[in-house]
């Protein structure tokens, strides 16, 4: 329904040019006399475009008006006749003949339909008027309907397949002024929004952890929303995580959506599958920071990020990497000199053209940016949330490699 709204949207301004220029055309072509004349002849093609106008109804409207009122005259006369011939009778017979006259002048009133044409008539000028070909304007509008439902259902078909597909694999090289030499071309496999849940199941989660040990990452980040239920509904959904395979490890951070199903015993069983959840704090990997804070919709529940204990008190000769779910926790770290953040949540908008509304509430949807001078890589997400539907911003992992300038 959305995207039909969308095309019909769209057909709009097409149509209505389309619609100026037939009403132009149509002007253009009525004759100065109003394109009729009192033999009922229609007169030139024009005529024909000009049908829709008042001006060749009236015309024919009054012709058939003129014949009525004389059927009518001629009809009275007769009834008048008739009670002049009654009177020669008794009294009670020359009101009769009057009543009969009157009676026949209401006969022939009544068989009259509002145009002034008897209504037995079935040749009447009027009735050929009002046999028109196919209105061009009609035609348009049925047309731009159909059109826009066969469009619509194209897109969502491309975008439900899109969405229950694959994820793809994007590869992106990203400059780090202070990475050491030794740790140039580190590749981080980054995977967010896997929204396991009722429409996903264990294929789809595999799928993503091969796609993942196929590039043998040195580093996995689950940037959160892994999750749409709880432990005892999808643990067997998310069993294939155990699989992932990386040289310094995986690690997870909470989305806003591990809050609405049980962010603590998510965080237990992330644990218990072999990925590091990492709340609010920081860990070296030989000469990288790798830090992680809570997503910012655990604030209401007492588990919200705490930037200074994740990024605070550090050395800043190191190149730290954030691991935060929502892009615009750049504009909270700006202070601390982080050298890349990697997040999600966005879905790059999922369904075109809701990435210009996401763009609303995230400085960056797809891709890379800047946001307050922190460089930020935000991946689309390797599942859906809402309906299965992806438009314009495919399933993704994405492998960064960090490279020294």
């Amino acid at each position: 329904m959305f995207y039909l709204l969308v095309v019909l949207a769209v057909l709009e301004i097409p149509r209505l040019i389309a619609n100026l220029w037939l009403r132009a055309r149509a002007k253009r072509t009525v004759p100065a006399d109003g394109g009729a004349d009192v033999s009922g002849h229609r007169g030139t093609e024009g005529d024909g475009d000009a049908r829709l106008g008042d001006v060749p109804r009236a015309a024919t409207a009054a012709t058939s008006g003129a014949v009525a009122a004389t059927a009518a005259t001629t009809t009275a006369e007769s009834a008048t006749t008739g009670t002049a011939t009654g009177g020669t009778a008794t009294d009670g017979s020359t009101t009769g003949g009057a009543a009969t006259g009157r009676g026949a002048a209401g006969e022939g009133a009544a068989t009259a339909d509002d145009s002034g044409v008897p209504a037995g008539s079935e040749t009447s000028a009027a009735g050929a008027e009002r046999q028109p070909g196919v209105d061009r304007r009609l035609v348009l509008a049925r047309g731009a309907a159909i059109f826009a439902g066969l469009t619509a259902a194209g897109i969502t078909g491309y975008g439900v397949k899109t969405a229950l597909g694959g994820p793809r694999l994007d590869r992106v090289q990203i400059p780090i002024a202070k990475l050491p030499r030794a740790m140039d071309g580190t590749r981080l496999a980054v995977v967010s929004d896997i929204h396991l849940g009722p429409l996903t199941g264990v294929r789809h989660t595999q799928r993503i952890v091969d796609l993942i040990n196929s590039v043998d990452a040195d580093v996995v980040c689950v940037v959160g929303d892994l999750v749409d239920g709880s432990v005892a509904e999808l643990g067997r959904a998310a069993a294939p995580l155990a699989g992932i395979r990386s040289r310094r490890g995986a690690y997870f951070v909470t989305g806003n959506h591990e809050y609405y199903s049980g962010y603590k015993q998510w965080v237990d069983e992330v644990a218990r599958l072999g990925m590091r959840p990492l709340r609010n704090e920081r860990l070296e990997l030989d000469g990288l920071d790798l830090a992680g804070v809570n997503d910012l919709g655990g604030t209401e529940f007492g588990d919200g990020p705490d930037y200074e204990r994740a990024l605070g008190n550090r050395d800043t000769g190191r190149p730290v990497v954030l691991m935060a779910h929502q892009p615009v926790v750049a504009r909270h770290v700006s202070e601390y000199g982080v050298d890349l953040q990697v997040s999600g949540h966005t879905h790059g908008g999922q369904m075109v053209p809701f990435n210009l509304l996401v763009k609303l509430e995230q400085p960056v949807v797809s891709g890379y940016g800047k946001v307050d001078g922190v460089p930020v890589y935000v991946t689309n997400g390797a599942g859906f949330w809402g309906p299965p539907v992806r438009v314009g911003a495919p399933p993704q992992v994405t492998l960064i490699e960090l490279r020294t300038p």
